[in-house]
């Protein structure tokens, strides 16, 4: 009888960093913070115009020269894209010289006109007979 033993593998788990830590460390703390502010004055745009936007973070990992491939550089890019609020619109005319009029130049202007006084309310009202 031969009785041959095989190694047995060690199950290792591998554990994986919550991506939210990373976002606190990174820059000091700067990125996890401009991420939120950002994130506030989009929902806060969103809510006022009722137009969609977006937030996208990019991060950039490069090994760093002459090292063992386990030191990186690690730079972040967050760019944003929020809705705007449609400006105002304004009516004018085009004259003749083609300059730009807040009123007609083809409309007489009416003159000699006075505010008329207007009468009392009747105090009592009054009944249909």
């Amino acid at each position: 009888m031969s009785t041959t033993t095989e190694p047995i593998a060690e199950e290792t788990e591998q554990v994986v960093r919550p991506f939210a830590a990373f976002l606190q460390e990174q820059s000091g703390g700067q990125l996890h913070d401009e991420l939120s502010t950002r994130l506030h004055e989009l929902i806060e745009a969103v809510r006022e115009t009722g137009k969609a936007g977006a937030i996208a973070l990019k991060i950039d990992v490069k090994p760093i020269a002459g090292t063992d491939g386990r030191t990186v550089t690690v730079t972040d890019t967050v760019t944003s894209k929020v809705p705007k609020t449609e400006r105002p619109k304004s009516i004018f005319f085009v004259d003749d010289t083609g300059n730009l009029s807040r009123t007609d130049p083809r409309q007489p202007v009416i003159t000699g006109l006075r505010e008329v006084e207007s009468a009392p309310a009747p105090t009592q009202p009054r009944s249909a007979k």
